[in-house]
């Protein structure tokens, strides 16, 4: 039951909740010590339902509270979208609520525990001003030069992100690149993210040198704080973005930023230089920009250029970084042989940390060949525990937590709460946004995976992900209701219907045909699974053996199932990693040759 906050005392109109914190005096929402941008009519809904904590708040009350007599508005419309835009900010929902519970036709109730704050948490060492840097724009007139902007506004990002972390939240690359070509304005920036400051750059490139204006523009009256124009050699070019970086800093008016900055980093917060050689670095951005491509063809050319920035600077840390993750990836999603994409990868992982014990990423990929190649968890954990203390703001560090540590532990609702980190600071992540589907669908609770999936429709258009969740979502809440003895022939349409769409929009990707095929199976549709596999064994390609398990499993054959599924953990295909956490799996736990798989892993 929920407890009521404080009346009195000097913290009396500070409260916390889950991982919130409101200021109800001052109409102040933070997460995680990062103020959250609510609309005062939110935050009024917000601080009467706290103030009511384990009570049912009426929508009667809520309209004399919110809405005198003499206010003309369309009452009903105006107070349900205040609770929806609430539970959208809170990461709620009416169907499964944590927070905000619906009662039919009467009101709401505050449903959380409600507590003070604890002192650790409390005070003004929680404000954090939020920060954007948008992409460089290119003036060179050259499209091929793209990379370079790209690159260099990925540079701008870490070393703002390296000023101050406790007192400077500055939003990571994905939701920056979010922006890119955009015609937003900072008004409608500042509304989307909630940020205090913008900084809008333009890049010209021309031989060896590089000029780049900056701005740095403060969202509560749009001023522009800071310009400047750099010019710099590209063998300089990090120091030029270093100055860069100082600079802004130094006029964003924050304690603990502004000052930090004027009186110069120590060492320790002080970034090293990625490369002393300007050839390697250009060879490694190329391979980035095409990553980000992610085609085949597109991760072929990526490695090359890769391996040729290792060659030019065989101390490259961010290269053999690159080379780490990309190998990952192949064994990954099946376009090389697990262990033998794996076997090459851990070496540039281990050269990484060996190069610069410093960067989080490192410790981050080795902590995932520790994982994947040897079942090696407290090595894994290891050296997770290290890149967390390393940089423990960073994104990519906490979501690879999430997926490589806690899911493969089942510790989902631990997962959860990594991912929802990650996106405060990179809110438009379409990779983060699917864990959170894939992890609600390992809670069971297939209606924040559906809503989780449906805004990464309209965020990435293009994406298979938010159709594999959809229809992974249908496709179990069809399983469960004929296990429950009733026909749901509906669900089964749309399950098998969304797993298609999903094949269909990346059709490189096999294991989305070995989900599909799962689905036909389950769903009484035993012919097509079987065409399923047919095309498996005739594909003349390497395949995943989760592929063949998951329609075995589709199809009732489970000694089938098992044998595929005994292969893929010797051939360390990543898709069995949610073993313990998989509902298509139910049928099978307590078979011993499940316990034994899970010995194999070191899981059991």
């Amino acid at each position: 039951m929920a407890t009521h906050p404080a009346t009195d005392g000097a913290e009396a109109n500070i409260v916390s909740f889950s991982r919130f914190e409101a200021d109800l005096d001052s109409g102040q929402l933070r997460k995680n010590g990062t103020r959250i941008r609510l609309r005062p009519q939110c935050f009024q809904v917000l601080t009467w339902l706290i103030e009511h904590a384990g009570q049912i708040v009426t929508r009667e009350e809520l309209r004399r509270k919110l809405w005198p007599d003499e206010v003309f508005v369309d009452f009903e419309k105006s107070l349900n979208t205040a609770v929806a835009q609430l539970r959208e900010v809170l990461g709620d929902s009416a169907e499964h609520p944590r927070f905000i519970e619906t009662l039919p036709r009467r009101g709401y109730r505050f449903i959380a525990e409600v507590h003070a704050p604890t002192p650790a948490t409390a005070g003004p060492e929680l404000t954090r001003a939020r920060l954007i840097a948008l992409p460089f724009v290119n003036l060179s007139g050259d499209p091929a030069q793209e990379y370079l902007g790209d690159a260099l506004t990925d540079e701008i990002i870490a070393e703002l992100a390296n000023l101050a972390p406790k007192r400077l939240a500055v939003i990571a690359r994905t939701t920056a690149m979010h922006y890119k070509s955009s015609q937003k304005d900072v008004a409608a920036i500042d509304r989307e993210l909630g940020v205090d400051y913008v900084v809008e750059g333009a890049l010209h490139h021309a031989g060896e040198q590089v000029a780049v204006n900056v701005q740095l523009i403060r969202t509560s009256d749009q001023a522009h704080v800071f310009a400047r124009r750099y010019e710099a050699d590209r063998r300089d070019i990090f120091r030029m973005l270093h100055s860069l970086a100082q600079d802004l800093g130094s006029h964003i008016d924050v304690p603990g930023v502004a000052g930090k900055t004027r009186g110069g980093m120590s060492r320790t917060q002080s970034r090293r230089q990625p490369t002393e050689h300007p050839a390697a670095y250009n060879e490694y951005i190329l391979g980035q920009y095409l990553v980000q491509k992610g085609t085949p063809e597109a991760v072929a050319g990526a490695r090359q250029h890769f391996e040729e920035a290792i060659k030019r600077d065989p101390e490259f840390a961010l290269a053999h970084i690159a080379l780490a993750d990309l190998y990952s990836v192949l064994g990954y999603v099946g376009l090389m042989r697990p262990r033998d994409a794996f076997a090459v990868g851990i070496t540039y992982a281990l050269r990484a940390v060996e190069i610069d014990d410093t960067l989080a990423e490192a410790h981050v990929v080795l902590a995932e060949y520790h994982k994947q190649l040897s079942y090696n968890w407290s090595a894994a954990e290891r050296e997770m525990a290290r890149a967390l203390e390393l940089n423990p703001t960073s994104p990519f560090v906490r979501s690879r937590h999430a997926v490589m540590i806690l899911m493969p532990h089942n510790r989902i609702d631990e997962a959860v709460a990594e991912i929802e980190r990650t996106l405060e600071s990179d809110p438009f992540s379409g990779l983060s946004r699917t864990w959170l589907g894939i992890f609600h669908l390992f809670r069971r609770d297939y209606q924040s995976a559906i809503n989780e999936a449906r805004p990464l429709l309209g965020l990435e258009p293009t994406s298979c992900w938010p159709h594999f969740i959809i229809g992974a979502a249908y496709r179990q809440q069809y399983v469960d209701a004929l296990m429950a003895g009733h026909s749901k022939p509906d669900l089964a349409a749309e399950a098998i219907s969304e797993h298609k769409k999903a094949h269909e929009l990346a059709p490189g990707i096999d294991f989305l045909l070995g989900w599909l095929g799962l689905a036909l199976g389950v769903c009484g549709r035993k012919d097509e699974a079987r065409a399923v596999l047919q095309l498996f064994q005739q594909c003349g390609h390497y395949t995943l053996p989760t592929n063949f398990a998951h329609v075995y499993l589709g199809l009732g054959e489970m000694d089938a199932a098992f044998e595929w599924l005994d292969r893929a953990v010797e051939e360390r295909d990543q898709l069995i990693m949610p073993i313990l956490s998989y509902a298509h799996y139910n049928p099978i736990r307590q078979d011993p040759r499940f316990t034994a798989l899970l010995r194999k892993m070191n899981l059991g």
